[in-house]
């Protein structure tokens, strides 16, 4: 049976409406609270002194490894880490920049773990080289980008 086209897209824009709204902006809310919860608590502070060495070989303030952390457990996760640094005015629109394809590139893998590798079948010694290979390629993308805005 063939479908109105526009009552396809109706549909379809229901289902993204419902997601956005009860599935990715109760996350990016979450995390927005926790990275408050961990400035007030100076558990931030204490990241940023620990992590300042690493993330500043990209261009970063030792803070936005909470990003990553964040990212790696859920992508609206680490968005709602991303725009608590920016509202604190932590990270400027090129430290921006070059922490956000990281997000993407390994974000939510401990979510999508169970859900795709182990529906895949994928055997679970073969996990962590994917896990890593995730996370090798947000770390080259932030290093290309800080180097890019470093010459430019």
């Amino acid at each position: 049976m063939n479908k109105n086209p526009l009552d396809v897209f109706i549909e379809g824009a229901k289902k993204g409406f419902n997601i956005a709204v009860f599935s990715l902006l109760p996350n990016v809310l979450m995390a927005y609270v926790i990275a408050k919860m961990l400035t007030i608590l100076g558990i931030m502070q204490l990241l940023a002194k620990i992590f300042s060495p690493i993330m500043s070989l990209f261009s970063l303030p030792g803070e936005s490894i909470a990003v990553l952390l964040s990212a790696w457990l859920s992508v609206s996760a680490g968005v709602g880490m991303l725009i608590s640094l920016i509202s604190d005015n932590l990270l400027n629109d090129v430290q921006i920049s070059i922490i956000t394809p990281a997000i993407f590139l390994m974000g939510a893998q401990l979510q999508y773990m169970g859900r795709l590798l182990g529906v895949a079948g994928v055997r679970k010694k073969y996990w962590p080289l994917l896990m890593l290979t995730s996370i090798l390629n947000a770390f080259i993308a932030m290093g290309f980008l800080a180097f890019y805005f470093k010459i430019s």
